[in-house]
C-alpha cells in the first residue's frame, strides 16, 4: 500500500525496516550463545574434521601401547561427549531455527497488521498525533491535506489556521490539560470551511495520543437519519391515527393466528371494551372457514379477498375483505359493501327500467358488448332493419348484421364496402360519438351516431329523418316565400326574438329608417335598433313603449301605437306577441290617410257646428213664429164663427184654407221644437199608467178626418189583454198620431190600416201597417233621419221630421223602432215601449 508522502510516512517506514532488523540480530546471539563455546570449538577444529572413523580408532588403539591407550580412551571419551555434544546442539539448533522461522512468521503479521492498521488510518479522513517525549516533537500519523488543506504536518497543531477560534481555543487548552495532566479530550470542533471534526486524547503508558477525524459526513448522515426516523415515526402516528379514525374495521394478527392489534371500528364491531381486551380474547371477526381459506392463501404469498357477509355489532351486514401477509402475519380491512350492493340492485332496476325505456322509443338502439356482439337492441331497431327475432336473440356479431343488411339492400350503397365498414367499426376505439348520415336505396335517409360505451363496445343510434328532411326542405321554401312575401309589402314588418333580438325584417322596414342591411343582418338589439331609428321620432318615449312590448314577460298583450316622424311622416304601429315568446311589429305609412282624416274631421266639426247653428236657428225662427201663427188660427176661427158675421161659400172656403195651412205650420212647428228640445237634452218625460186602448183611440181620432178624405179604413187590434204600462201618454199618443200620419199618406184609397198592441213580459210592442207601395231597402234605412221625406209614387207630402220624432220620443223612453216590408205588400213599422220607463233617461240622436 502506498503511504502519502511527508514526514510521517518516511518515518514510520524507517522504524519498521530497523525494528525487522534489529529483530533478526537478537534471534541470532541468543541462538548462538544457547551453544556451549567447548563444543563449538571441538566441532569447528581441525582434528575433528579429519578424525576417521571408529574402526579405524579401534584398530589404531590396539596396536598402541597401554599409555597410549589411556591417553586414547580420553580421547575417545572427549569425542564421545563432543558428539553427544554436537547432536543435542543440532537438535536445539533445530529448535531454534523453528521458533525463528516462528518468529520471523509472526514478525511478517504484525508488520502486516501494522500496514493494515496505517491502511486504515491512512483511509479515514483522521489524524492521530502521539507525543513520546515532552520535549521532543510529536509524530503524526494520518491525511493531513484533508483538513489543513496543505502537505506539511506540522501545520495540524496550528489549530487557528484551520479551526473556528472557539473550537481553537477549546482544543488548545484541552491539549495542554492532557500533556500536562493526562486528562482525557472529547470535542466537537468546526473548521474555517464549514466542516466537523471529532478530537478524542488520552494517555497511552508515557505517551499521550491525540485523535482528529472529520465527522461532517457522518454528522449529517446522523441528522438526516434522526429526521428519516422523526419523518417515520410522524408518519407511523399519522398511518395509525387514520386507520384508528377509519369506519372500517382493521385488524393485524400475528404469525401465531391471533390479534395483535385493532382499530375502533373493529373493536365496536367485536363489542370488545377496547383494543387489548380484543387482543387479549383474540375476537376475530371472520369465521373459521373464512379465516382457514385465508390461511391458505397466506401459505402462498397472496392477498386473500372476498365478499362475504360479515356480523357488525350484532347487525349482518355485507362487507369485502382484504387480508395481506404481512412479515409473517396478516393485515386486513373490511369495507362495507352493503351500500354497493343496495345501489347494484338498484342499478340492475335502472338498466331494466332503461331497457324498457329504450325499447319504447321511436328511435332505433342497438348496444354491441367490447367483443362485437350484440348485446341490446329495441323493437325500433328489429322493425326498421325488418331482422327476424330468432337472428338478434342469437346475439349476432357487428359485422354479421352488416352482411345481412347488406344482402338486404338496407346500407349505403358503397364502391369499397370493407373500407366503409372498418371505418365504421373505428368506433370500438374511438372517444368521441360520431355521427353519420346512410342514404339508402329507396330514398330513405337515416342519421345514425355510434357512441363509444365507456366500458368498451359501441352504442348506435337510427333516426329516420326522410320525412324531417322534406319538410326541412319544405320549411326553407316557404322561409325563402316568406321573405319574399315580406318584402313585397309594403308595409315595414320585423320580428324581434325572446331575446330581444331582431329576428326577421323586410326591406319597407330598412328603407323607412334608413338603415343598411348589414346592420340589420347582424340581428341588433331592440336597444340598438331603438337607438338608430330615436332620431327621426319626433316623440322618443314611443320607443321605450315599443321596447316594453317587446322585452316583456309579463301582460304579453297586442298593441297599438302610432308615432309621427320628425320628416312628418305618420306611422300607425302595432305589436303581436308570438307563440315562441317573439313579438311581431308592424309599420304602416298613414300619412296621406291622416291628412285626409284631418280634412275630413275639420269639416265634420264645421258641419256640426253648422248644425247647431241650424238647430238653435229653427228653435229661435219656430218660437218666433209660433206666437204670429198662433194670433192668425185665432182671427180665422174667429172669421169662421157666424157669430162675428156670415160668409159666403168662397170666403169661408178661404178660412178653412187659412186654418188649415195654419195648423199644419203649427204642427211642423210644434216637431221642431220639440226635437231642439231633445237635441239639447231638456225633455223630460211625465210617466203614469198608460192605458193601451185609450192611446190607440186618441191617436185614430187624430187622423179621422184624413182617413174620410182617403176613403181608408183604420182597424185597431189588442192582440192580449188590456191593460197600460208606464210611459209618458202624451208623447205615446204623439208617436201613433204621426205613424198613422204616416200611413195614412203612403196608404192608396180604400186600403186598410191595421194598427195592433201587444203585451209582453217586459214590453209593450205597437204596429202600424198600410198596404202602401213600400218603401225600398236604400231608402229605409234613411226614413228616421230629419228632413228626410220620400213620397215613393205616393200622395204623402211632408217635411220629413214625423219620424224622426218618433225615434227620439220612443228612444227616449228606452225603447226601439224598426221599419221593414210588411208580409204581403205594404210597410210595417214596429215600436217597443218597456213596460217600466226611466223619467230620467234622454232620447237618443
Amino acid at each position: 500500500m502506498a503511504h502519502p508522502a511527508g514526514r510521517c510516512g518516511t518515518e514510520g517506514g524507517g522504524r519498521s525496516g530497523a525494528r525487522a532488523g534489529s529483530a533478526r540480530r537478537l534471534a541470532r546471539a541468543a541462538l548462538i550463545r544457547s551453544v556451549p563455546l567447548a563444543a563449538v570449538a571441538v566441532a569447528y577444529s581441525p582434528a575433528a574434521q579429519a578424525q576417521p572413523a571408529s574402526g579405524e580408532i579401534f584398530a589404531v588403539l590396539a596396536v598402541q601401547d597401554p599409555s597410549a591407550l589411556i591417553g586414547l580412551a580420553l580421547v575417545v571419551g572427549l569425542i564421545v561427549f563432543a558428539a553427544t555434544t554436537a547432536i543435542v546442539h543440532l537438535r536445539y539448533r533445530r529448535q531454534s531455527l523453528r521458533r525463528e522461522a516462528e518468529a520471523f512468521g509472526e514478525i511478517a503479521r504484525l508488520e502486516a497488521q501494522i500496514d493494515e492498521a496505517r491502511a486504515l488510518l491512512m483511509a479515514e479522513p483522521q489524524i492521530v498525533v502521539v507525543w513520546r517525549d515532552p520535549s521532543a516533537e510529536p509524530e503524526i500519523i494520518g491525511n493531513t491535506p484533508a483538513f489543513t488543506g496543505v502537505a506539511a504536518p506540522s501545520r495540524i497543531l496550528a489549530f487557528g489556521t484551520w479551526l473556528t477560534p472557539a473550537s481553537a481555543l477549546e482544543i488548545e487548552a484541552g491539549v495542554d490539560r492532557l500533556r500536562a495532566r493526562g486528562t482525557p479530550l472529547t470535542a466537537t470542533l468546526g473548521t474555517q470551511d464549514g466542516r466537523f471534526v471529532e478530537a478524542e486524547g488520552r494517555p497511552v503508558g508515557s505517551a499521550v495520543v491525540l485523535r482528529l477525524r472529520d465527522i461532517t459526513g457522518v454528522r449529517l448522515d446522523q441528522a438526516r437519519l434522526a429526521a428519516a426516523y422523526r419523518a417515520l415515526d410522524d408518519e407511523t402516528s399519522a398511518l395509525r391515527a387514520l386507520l384508528e379514525a377509519l369506519p372500517a374495521p382493521v385488524w393485524v394478527g400475528g404469525a401465531d393466528g391471533r390479534l395483535r392489534w385493532s382499530n375502533a371500528a373493529y373493536v365496536h364491531a367485536v363489542e370488545a371494551r377496547d383494543g387489548p381486551d380484543a387482543a387479549q380474547r383474540d375476537l376475530s371477526l371472520l369465521d373459521q372457514q373464512t379465516r382457514a381459506k385465508a390461511q391458505k392463501a397466506h401459505a402462498s404469498s397472496l392477498p386473500f379477498k372476498a365478499r362475504l357477509p360479515v356480523v357488525i355489532a350484532g347487525t349482518r351486514q355485507v362487507r369485502d375483505v382484504l387480508e395481506v401477509p404481512v412479515g409473517g402475519g396478516a393485515a386486513g380491512i373490511a369495507l362495507d359493501a352493503t351500500e354497493a350492493e343496495t345501489v347494484r340492485a338498484e342499478l340492475a332496476q335502472v338498466v331494466g327500467a332503461h331497457r324498457r325505456t329504450l325499447d319504447q322509443l321511436a328511435t332505433a338502439v342497438a348496444i354491441f358488448g367490447a367483443d362485437q356482439r350484440l348485446v341490446f337492441h329495441n323493437a325500433a331497431y328489429a322493425s326498421l332493419f325488418d331482422l327476424s327475432a330468432g337472428f338478434l336473440d342469437d346475439r349476432p356479431t357487428d359485422g354479421a348484421v352488416l352482411d345481412q343488411l347488406r344482402a338486404a339492400r338496407r346500407l349505403p350503397e358503397q364502391a369499397d364496402f370493407r373500407v366503409w365498414r372498418e371505418d365504421l367499426h373505428s368506433a370500438y376505439r374511438a372517444i368521441e360519438p360520431r355521427e353519420h348520415w346512410w342514404h339508402l336505396p329507396g330514398g330513405r335517409t337515416l342519421r345514425v351516431v355510434t357512441a363509444p360505451n365507456p366500458e368498451g363496445g359501441v352504442t348506435y343510434l337510427f333516426d329516420e329523418v326522410t320525412e324531417r328532411l322534406a319538410l326541412e326542405s319544405r320549411f326553407v321554401s316557404l322561409t325563402r316565400i316568406q321573405s319574399e312575401t315580406l318584402d313585397a309589402l309594403a308595409e315595414a314588418v320585423a320580428v324581434f326574438g325572446s331575446d330581444g333580438r331582431l329576428g326577421l325584417s323586410n326591406s319597407a322596414f330598412r328603407q323607412l329608417w334608413r338603415m343598411d342591411k348589414a346592420t340589420l343582418d347582424a340581428h341588433p338589439h331592440i336597444d340598438a335598433v331603438a337607438e338608430a331609428c330615436r332620431r327621426l321620432t319626433a316623440d322618443a318615449s314611443v320607443w321605450s313603449r315599443l321596447r316594453a312590448a317587446v322585452t316583456g314577460i309579463e301582460a304579453r298583450v297586442p298593441t297599438d301605437f302610432r308615432m309621427e316622424r320628425s320628416d312628418g311622416t305618420v306611422l300607425d304601429g302595432s305589436t303581436q306577441p308570438l307563440p315562441d315568446g317573439g313579438t311581431l311589429v308592424t309599420l304602416r305609412d298613414i300619412t296621406d290617410s291622416v291628412h285626409v282624416e284631418r280634412a275630413l274631421v275639420e269639416r265634420n266639426e264645421a258641419l256640426v257646428a253648422a248644425d247647431h247653428l241650424k238647430s238653435t236657428f229653427v228653435g229661435h225662427v219656430s218660437y218666433e213664429l209660433r206666437s204670429p201663427l198662433t194670433t192668425i188660427i185665432g182671427f180665422a176661427q174667429l172669421l169662421d164663427d157666424t157669430g162675428v158675421g156670415p160668409l159666403n161659400p168662397k170666403q169661408r172656403a178661404y178660412v178653412n184654407h187659412i186654418t188649415e195651412s195654419s195648423a199644419a205650420l203649427l204642427a211642423i212647428i210644434n216637431d221642431i221644437l220639440d226635437l231642439a228640445t231633445i237635441d239639447a237634452g231638456a225633455m223630460t218625460l211625465d210617466l203614469a199608467d198608460v192605458d193601451l186602448r185609450a192611446a190607440m183611440d186618441a191617436a185614430a181620432e187624430g187622423v179621422r178626418d184624413r182617413l174620410a178624405e182617403g176613403g181608408i179604413r183604420l182597424s185597431i187590434e189588442l192582440l192580449s189583454a188590456a191593460g197600460s204600462f208606464r210611459a209618458d201618454a202624451k208623447r205615446v199618443r204623439q208617436v201613433l198620431y204621426n205613424l198613422l200620419s204616416n200611413a195614412v199618406g203612403f196608404a192608396p184609397e180604400g186600403s186598410t190600416i191595421t194598427l195592433s198592441a201587444e203585451r209582453r213580459d217586459d214590453k209593450v210592442v205597437f204596429r202600424v201597417r198600410d198596404m202602401g207601395p213600400g218603401i225600398p231597402a236604400e231608402i229605409g234605412a234613411r226614413v228616421f233621419d230629419r228632413f228626410e221625406s220620400h213620397t215613393a209614387g205616393s200622395r204623402h207630402r211632408g217635411v220629413g221630421l214625423g219620424l224622426s220624432i218618433v225615434r227620439s220620443l220612443v228612444a227616449l223612453h228606452g225603447g226601439t223602432v224598426s221599419l221593414s216590408a210588411a208580409q204581403g205588400g205594404g210597410t210595417l213599422v214596429t215600436c217597443t215601449f218597456p213596460r217600466a220607463a226611466d223619467a230620467g233617461r234622454d232620447a237618443a240622436e
